[in-house]
């Protein structure tokens, strides 16, 4: 795996694009102060490494509530009955391709992973429940907790010192 090396023109593009991904070129340039080629150029580079893995919209939640229902959202706890290589694999694989979670981590110590996801209302977190927890034999234990209210959401990785 390259190395890439980063300066801080680097560190500017990528804390200015998490604010505002959204931004011209132009306008990018201005704020990190370079030019317009050499701004473009350089996000390309960010971008064929690696470092900027793609570029979403994110939605305020609240506002939608009102045209779709407010939803569920569940941090889920997982423990798996057998922990080796190729299961643990397996069972990432398989929720990490499920458009209903958001977000999967594997940690340690305590549950094998920790998941969020968003299911339109309960019956839709059974079905999520059943599809990709109930039916997997290997596991062992699911605890989720229900949100009531998110207080904060940052995708936000700190780049500059």
């Amino acid at each position: 795996m390259e190395q890439i090396e980063l300066d801080a023109t680097d560190l500017r593009l990528l804390t200015q694009l998490q604010r505002d991904a959204s931004l011209s070129n132009q306008a990018l340039a201005e704020l990190v102060h370079v030019s317009p080629p050499t701004c473009l150029r350089r996000v390309k580079r960010l971008v064929d490494a690696g470092l900027i893995a793609r570029q979403i919209a994110i939605l305020g939640t609240d506002k939608l509530a009102a045209a779709l229902g407010h939803g569920l959202t569940a941090i889920v706890e997982i423990t798996l009955d057998r922990q080796d290589d190729e299961r643990l694999a397996a069972f990432e694989q398989r929720v990490a391709a499920d458009d209903a979670v958001q977000q999967c981590y594997r940690v340690s110590p305590g549950p094998d992973f920790c998941l969020v996801v968003f299911a339109r209302d309960m019956p839709g977190y059974l079905a999520l429940a059943q599809r990709l927890f109930t039916s997997d034999a290997n596991v062992r234990n699911v605890k989720a907790f229900f949100s009531l209210k998110r207080a904060k959401f940052e995708p936000f990785v700190p780049v500059l010192p």
